[in-house]
């Protein structure tokens, strides 16, 4: 509620409560002096603020309790590894687990008093050895993790196995690495379903499956995914797709997303992610305010079965427990370089779900060409093509000094296909001058007789868009002064 937070630490459900730890300042609304909070909640929606589960008070993470990850071994045992910064600086791996198991808010945590459990691997520099997975459990009954970790340029993640969370053993080699994308942080690993809607256990593996390898890359802070074929035996992943492998292909988020993290919610069968969203104004204006980033709404993760290269991610269903009431406008037509005004009272928070079709006679007329179109370098919502931009301008003010414009732009290629992005354009969301207004987004793949599809959710100054059924997501900090105070 104060100070400063930052990436989603353990997450787990245990004895009826999902648990969120995360990186956390208790001394000021800027990143340092890191340690764990902890808030548990029913629902992933309402949370209880918890004592902090972690300090930095052993000489192996004097300098910060960073990263890491629970893994649950069995019903009334939890464990959670994560990374301190040595009274050296040097990044090494410890061991921590509940001081009573049977507690099911986990209040107290003891550090294992062999910490730590590993050291930077020979040849690696000691910044380079961070954030340790949840644990997997493999064929011949060991827990298997992976850490990121850097050689020269190229971002890879080291596999080690143990039996007991004490002792390790690496695996020859890497789980994956890829060239020119530098340190990967909070590497994530986990199986998806080819074939039913559900979330699966990290240790599933065989049939009918495919396996997430995430990372997030230090170099330019956004989170990268790719689907891939692992083998048990020899504890490497390879690629579906090398053309859009981890850090060079697709995003969890367009937007400001970073150091994800997912859990196995074994309540309700589903995988679900987590995602720290940082401040986009100034450092002077959060120590103001006394408070500094939060995390995204939870979203479940889902195989795209007709793309089969991207997620689906989308908001819990929890989320839905948070309207109070509703407004629906049907066929409303929205003519070239217009703006139509929809009423829905005075509100700072909003969940939109909006479906679009092109007017089919305008698909006929517009002539094919070569335009090559980014969001990023467009000239946002005010760039007006044949087919767009259209969509919905959210946290606007009567004048429309400020609005966030959250929007599709369609071009027509000269192979006569059309192609989809989905953007959104912070440039005029705020009077402010000490705010971030660039433009993000990115394609979105549409399938043959798809409607062009949105879900926002607005809250204040955080604006999280999901295109295509979460295909292609954004989120967005937004810091309007008239939109929403007047």
């Amino acid at each position: 509620e104060n100070n400063w937070m930052n990436d989603p630490n353990g997450p787990l459900f245990y004895k009826g409560w999902y648990h969120f730890f995360y990186q956390f300042n208790p001394n000021g609304a800027v990143w340092g002096d890191i340690v764990w909070g902890h808030a548990v909640s029913t629902d992933l929606i309402h949370w209880i603020h918890l004592p902090l589960a972690m300090i930095a008070d052993q000489w192996y993470d004097i300098n910060g309790v960073w990263s890491g990850s629970a893994t649950i071994v069995s019903d009334d045992k939890v464990v959670m590894l994560y990374t301190g910064l040595t009274n050296e600086s040097v990044q090494v791996q410890n061991l921590a687990y509940p001081a009573d198991p049977s507690d099911p808010l986990l209040i107290k945590w003891v550090k294992y008093s062999g910490n730590p459990v590993l050291f930077p691997p020979s040849g690696i520099d000691s910044q380079d050895f961070r954030d340790p997975t949840t644990a997997w459990l493999t064929s011949e009954k060991k827990w298997r993790i992976v850490i990121g970790s850097k050689v020269n340029k190229t971002g890879i993640s080291f596999v080690y196995d143990t039996e007991d969370f004490k002792t390790y053993k690496p695996l020859k080699g890497v789980l994956h690495g890829v060239p020119g994308t530098g340190m990967w942080e909070c590497v994530d690993f986990f199986p998806v379903s080819l074939t039913e809607n559900v979330g699966l256990d990290t240790s599933e593996n065989g049939l009918g499956l495919k396996h997430v390898v995430k990372a997030s890359l230090d170099e330019d802070r956004h989170d990268y995914y790719a689907f891939g074929t692992y083998d048990e035996r020899s504890g490497k992943w390879v690629p579906d797709h090398p053309e859009i492998d981890v850090g060079i292909g697709l995003r969890y988020d367009y937007g400001i997303f970073y150091a994800s993290k997912t859990f196995y919610d074994q309540a309700k069968k589903r995988r679900v992610l987590w995602g720290w969203i940082s401040e986009s104004d100034s450092e002077s204006a959060d120590m103001k305010k006394g408070w500094a980033s939060l995390q995204s709404i939870p979203r479940t993760l889902l195989f795209d079965n007709k793309t089969g290269t991207h997620l689906l991610q989308w908001p819990v269903e929890e989320t839905e427990s948070l309207r109070l009431s509703s407004k629906e406008f049907d066929k409303v037509l929205v003519k070239p370089g217009s703006v139509v005004p929809l009423d829905v009272g005075t509100a700072t928070q909003l969940d939109i779900i909006a479906e679009f079709e092109l007017d089919e006679k305008a698909l006929e007329e517009v002539y094919e060409s070569n335009e090559e179109f980014s969001c990023s370098s467009s000239g946002g919502a005010a760039q007006r093509g044949a087919l767009g931009p259209f969509g919905i301008l959210v946290l606007a003010d009567d004048s429309r000094s400020e609005q966030t414009p959250v929007y599709f732009y369609v071009s027509k290629g000269s192979d006569g296909y059309l192609k989809t992005f989905f953007c959104t354009d912070q440039s005029r969301s705020s009077v402010a001058t000490d705010v971030n207004k660039q433009i993000y987004g990115s394609f979105v793949p549409v399938i043959q007789d798809e409607k062009l599809s949105v879900r926002i959710l607005v809250d204040h100054s955080i604006v999280e868009s999901f295109a295509q059924g979460g295909r292609t997501c954004i989120t967005s900090r937004v810091y309007p002064t008239k939109a929403i105070y007047g």
